[in-house]
């Protein structure tokens, strides 16, 4: 990976998170030369980075007027948890019957980093080891197409997941959800698997919109997509 590479995506990593954080509105512009400033990065993968979110639908790029924050309402983030939702939970049928022992320990290796950045507090530790989990669950289902769509809506919807984490006590009911459908995974039970990954990823959207109450928004702050 090239340096501007590397800044732009340290770049789309700060302003996705400050979109999810509210500390970014729905239609801001970005500035191109504040933010060059104050990231300390050139004006190259600042743009990288633009591009970047515009692909996931987070900023929108107007010829001629620059960069503008796309920011979803709560009802379209509602909507895309369901969807993520319904992706995970075949996932994890498909990997039940599936996964290799190898991914197996990988697995749980996964779940084992989770619980010591549980242990620490450390949310973005926890993040980092989560979606690892996750995305070995997408490659153990053995279908590499639904494996790419998955990966594709955790992408857009990944600022927002990590967001949640802030909220009290999440970090221990994440964990505990993880045992579930882990433990359910192990025993061979794909059904029963599915539907504890269909709620655990369900009740993301739920502590996002928690997230968002400590900020003194509310779903009006967001008004539906046209």
């Amino acid at each position: 990976m090239t340096d501007n590479s590397r800044a732009a995506t340290r770049v789309c990593t700060i302003i996705e998170q400050r979109i999810a954080s509210g500390a970014y509105r729905d239609g801001d512009k970005l500035s191109e030369v504040a933010l060059a400033e104050q990231l300390e990065v050139s004006r190259t993968p600042l743009r990288e980075a633009f591009q970047t979110l515009a692909a996931i639908g987070l900023v929108e790029l107007i010829p001629r007027r620059g960069a503008f924050v796309k920011r979803p309402s709560m009802t379209r983030l509602v909507e895309m948890f369901e969807v993520m939702a319904e992706l995970e939970a075949w996932c994890v049928r498909l990997a039940t019957r599936r996964m290799t022992a190898a991914q197996r320990l990988y697995l749980r290796q996964a779940a084992l980093d989770c619980e010591r950045a549980l242990k620490e507090g450390a949310a973005d530790r926890y993040h980092e080891a989560n979606n690892r989990l996750h995305g070995k669950i997408y490659e153990a289902s053995g279908n590499q197409v639904l494996a790419e769509e998955a990966q594709r809506m955790d992408r857009r919807l990944r600022p927002f997941r990590r967001r949640q984490l802030d909220v009290s006590g999440r970090l221990a009911a994440s964990m505990r959800e993880h045992g579930g459908f882990l433990d359910a995974m192990e025993r061979g039970e794909a059904d029963k698997a599915a539907d504890l990954m269909r709620a655990h990823i369900m009740s993301l959207s739920t502590t996002y919109d928690r997230y968002l109450a400590m900020l003194g928004e509310t779903a009006d702050d967001h008004p539906a997509d046209s």
